[in-house]
């Protein structure tokens, strides 16, 4: 898939007025694979459901980067609003090195927490989004940047305890709602029996969010 031809396919999706945000997450993939043959763009719903990115980019075995989706136009792309997206994207950006924020059509870089590039590949114009061409190759070596990202050796106490803590606060969120989840489905999967096991024998006010 060529950006134009990935511009083209998300403005017939968005024209039909009945999109949301998983609506190009399968495009949004085709066009990772297209741009860097050699990474695989996983999106797991299990995972979207219990909180954590939307997408984890892999090259073999090894994860080198993460990436969360807005629906195309989100008002709050750089998480500024306490209302919108900034407690999420905070704690994405102290968990995650390598981050990328997006609407689709708008690409926001994060490296250890701070934004690096910012681009986008197209706009929206009287409902129709069109591709700004001149942005495409920039785009792709960004992409392929973010791509091969190798991590670094954390040399700082307080970056590291910032990570860990950052690592800590996502895995809590995703525990929790994966937890809310059996719930709502009335499930008892086996993260849910052992919440019920040392709520039974060590814990007894032990619930979801604990």
């Amino acid at each position: 898939m060529t950006l134009h031809q990935y511009i083209e396919t998300i403005n017939q999706r968005f024209r039909l007025g009945n999109a949301t945000e998983h609506t190009f997450r399968g495009d949004l993939v085709n066009l990772l694979e297209s741009l860097v043959p050699e990474i695989k763009a996983t999106n797991e719903p299990k995972r979207q459901s219990c909180g954590a990115p939307d997408y984890i980019i892999t090259r073999g075995e090894i994860p080198v980067g993460f990436i969360e989706a807005k629906d195309i136009g989100d008002k709050d792309l750089e998480g500024k609003k306490k209302t919108g997206n900034q407690e999420q994207f905070e704690r994405y950006k102290s968990a995650l090195s390598n981050l990328i924020i997006t609407d689709y059509i708008d690409f926001l870089f994060y490296t250890d927490g701070e934004l690096k590039n910012k681009i986008s590949i197209g706009k929206i114009e009287n409902g129709t989004i069109l591709p700004i061409s001149e942005n495409f190759n920039r785009f792709t070596e960004l992409v392929k940047n973010f791509t091969q990202t190798i991590s670094q050796t954390i040399k700082s106490p307080t970056r590291l305890a910032e990570m860990m803590a950052g690592k800590a606060r996502l895995m809590a969120e995703i525990i929790e709602n994966a937890l809310n989840e059996d719930d709502k489905n009335e499930e008892t999967s086996n993260l849910k029996r052992q919440m019920l096991t040392f709520q039974k024998m060590l814990i007894h006010d032990l619930d979801n969010k604990s």
